[in-house]
């Protein structure tokens, strides 16, 4: 009897999982199949490269000589990492920052007509600084500028994702 009442469980879980409207994460649908990144060295446009090149439905093109094959180009305008000093000690010490990660892009279809205008994504950190752990503030900085280049990539797939097809 313990294994019929698990089961019954079990269901229940299920029917109340798909009743809350949980579906587990799906791949987003692009209204593009292929699309031209220009090479760049910057680690955030290696990121979104490898998040779109995920998708098997989506091509990216890196190659100069094959840009007229994309539906759209993501042009990279501006990555700027800025760190602003935001609080002091009453000696004048840091003891307070504020990380930003500023990006600025734009995509273009075949035509060059803009479908996702000059865009600019910001994301900012606050961190604490302490001399003593200057090692380790510099290494949580750096983790904090990592997670703001993945908040930057999901923000910019996801204004892809609402691109719809030009039809043409």
């Amino acid at each position: 009897m313990p294994w019929m009442r698990r089961h019954w469980c079990m269901g229940a879980m299920a029917l109340a999982l798909s009743a809350c409207g949980f579906r587990l994460r799906q791949p987003m649908g692009y209204g593009f199949k292929v699309i031209y990144i220009p090479p760049q060295p910057s680690p955030l446009m290696i990121e979104l490269k490898r998040s779109l090149a995920a998708d098997p439905s989506v091509e990216v093109l890196q190659d100069p000589r094959q840009w007229e094959r994309a539906d759209v180009t993501l042009d990279l305008l501006q990555e700027a990492k800025e760190k602003v000093v935001i609080g002091r000690t009453s000696t004048g010490g840091v003891r307070e920052f504020q990380l930003r990660l500023r990006v600025r892009f734009k995509v273009r279809d075949k035509s060059g007509i803009e479908r996702i205008p000059d865009t600019e994504l910001l994301q900012q950190r606050d961190i604490s600084f302490i001399e003593t752990n200057a090692l380790a503030k510099e290494q949580e900085e750096e983790m904090l500028y990592r997670n703001m280049q993945t908040d930057v990539v999901q923000q910019i797939l996801l204004r892809l994702a609402r691109l719809r097809p030009t039809g043409d």
